[in-house]
C-alpha cells in the first residue's frame, strides 16, 4: 500500500529538501518506488538549478535537471527568496489554491511506495492571500512529516508548529530533528527536551558535510513505520 507524506517544517532554511531527497534516496535503496515534488518553490534561479530544492530532489531522484523535469517537480516557481505570496505578488502569478490542491490530489494518486510532497517555508506560510501551507495539508488529509532544527529558540517554534496542527487534526507521522549549523545547543540535549513534550516520534539526523550524501541511516526506521500516526502528535503537555 502506498504511503503518503506531506514534508513540512518549523520555518524556512531547516533542511525540507535536503530531508525530503535523504528519504527518497532512503527508500529507494528499500528497494520501494518512490516520487517526490515540491510543487511551490520560490527563490528560484532557472540558470542554476542544481542549486535550488527542485535539482535536489531531481538528483535523488536520478532524474536529469530537463525543463520537462523541473515542470513536473515543481510547477509554481517564483524567483524571489519570498513567501510564495510575495514573491508571487511581485510576478503578478497568484497562486490558486484549488489548482494546487487538485494537482497535489492528482500526485497522490501515483502508484509508487511512497510519495512526498514537500512544501515550502514553514506551516504557516502564506501561500496567497487567503490561504497557508496549512490550508494545503489540511485539504489533502495525508499525514506530516515536520522538520525541525536544533538551534536555540527550536523548541517553542516546534512545539507552536505542532499545536497548529493539531488544531486542523493533522495526523503528525514524525518530527524530524535535522542538526542545525553552527548551532549553540547539542542535537541529543534538543531532542531530550522536545520528549519531554511531545508523543510523536522523533528522529535526530546529525550535521552532514554535503547535501547529497546517499545514505542517511538515522531516517531508515521511519519509512517502515506504519502510516498511522497519533492525531497532530498529541503535545505530551498543555
Amino acid at each position: 500500500m502506498s504511503q503518503h507524506f506531506f514534508v513540512t517544517s518549523t520555518g524556512t532554511g531547516i533542511g525540507k529538501s535536503f530531508i525530503t531527497a535523504a528519504l527518497t534516496r532512503q527508500a529507494t535503496g528499500l528497494g520501494k518506488k518512490v516520487a517526490a515534488y515540491k510543487p511551490v518553490i520560490s527563490g528560484f534561479d532557472p540558470s542554476d538549478v542544481g542549486a535550488s530544492d527542485t535539482g535536489l530532489l531531481l538528483a535523488s531522484l536520478n532524474l536529469p535537471a530537463t525543463m520537462e523535469n523541473i515542470e513536473r517537480l515543481s510547477p509554481w516557481r517564483y524567483v524571489a527568496p519570498l513567501a510564495p505570496s510575495m514573491a508571487a505578488r511581485m510576478e503578478n502569478r497568484p497562486i490558486d489554491f484549488q489548482a494546487l490542491v487538485a494537482h497535489s490530489q492528482k500526485i497522490l494518486q501515483g502508484s509508487e511506495d511512497f510519495i512526498f510532497i514537500e512544501g515550502v517555508g514553514g506551516v504557516m506560510v502564506p501561500l496567497n492571500d487567503r490561504r497557508t501551507v496549512l490550508d494545503w495539508i489540511e485539504a489533502l488529509g495525508i499525514p506530516a512529516l515536520l522538520v525541525t532544527g536544533s538551534y536555540l529558540g527550536t523548541i517553542s517554534h516546534t512545539l507552536t508548529s505542532i499545536s497548529a496542527l493539531k488544531q486542523r487534526h493533522i495526523p503528525i507521522h514524525a518530527v524530524i530533528v535535522n542538526e542545525s549549523e553552527d548551532s549553540t545547543v547539542p542535537l541529543q540535549t534538543t531532542v531530550d527536551e522536545l520528549k519531554l513534550w511531545i508523543e510523536a516520534p522523533l528522529y535526530p539526523v546529525t550535521r552532514r558535510t554535503g547535501e547529497n550524501e546517499p545514505d542517511v541511516p538515522e531516517l531508515r526506521p521511519l519509512l517502515q513505520k506504519n502510516n498511522s500516526s497519533p492525531l497532530a502528535g498529541e503535545v505530551a503537555k498543555t
